[in-house]
C-alpha cells in the first residue's frame, strides 16, 4: 500500500483518519495567511521590479506548512519553508522573524541574478 498516509485500524489512534490530520481554527488559519502575506511584502519590499515573489500554504504530514519563493529575472528560483508549531500558531509569527526570512530571500534571490548575469553584463539597451 504505497503512498498511504492512514493509520490504525478503526477504533484504534482515530482508525480511518490521516495520521498527519492537524486542525487548525479559524484564527489559526488566517494568523498563517498573514504572516506568509506579511513576509511576501516584506520581501518584495527588498527587491526591484522584475523580480516574482509568491507562496504557499499546505498542509503536510507535520502539520501546516507554509513556502515563500522568488524568481529573478534571470537564474534559479529561491524559496524559504517553514512548518509553525502550536506555539507560533498561537502566539504568531513575530516581526523580526519575518523580517529575517524576506532580508534572506531578497539576498539569495539577488545573489542568484548576479550570478546568472555574471561578473561583466552585456547591456542590452542604451
Amino acid at each position: 500500500m504505497n503512498g498511504t498516509n492512514y493509520a490504525g485500524s478503526a477504533g484504534v489512534v482515530g482508525g480511518g483518519r490521516r495520521s498527519n490530520d492537524v486542525e487548525l481554527s479559524a484564527d489559526q488559519k488566517q494568523g498563517l495567511r498573514r504572516a506568509v502575506a506579511g513576509i511576501v511584502s516584506r520581501t518584495e519590499s527588498y527587491l526591484p521590479e522584475g523580480y516574482v515573489v509568491g507562496s504557499e500554504l499546505s498542509y503536510g504530514t507535520n502539520g501546516p506548512q507554509a513556502t515563500v519563493a522568488v524568481r529573478p529575472p534571470a537564474g534559479h528560483p529561491v524559496s524559504a519553508g517553514f512548518t509553525p508549531d502550536a506555539e507560533d500558531l498561537e502566539a504568531g509569527l513575530d516581526d523580526a522573524d519575518r523580517d529575517e526570512v524576506a532580508q534572506g530571500l531578497a539576498a539569495s534571490a539577488a545573489a542568484q541574478m548576479m550570478h546568472a548575469v555574471g561578473e561583466n553584463p552585456v547591456p542590452t539597451a542604451r
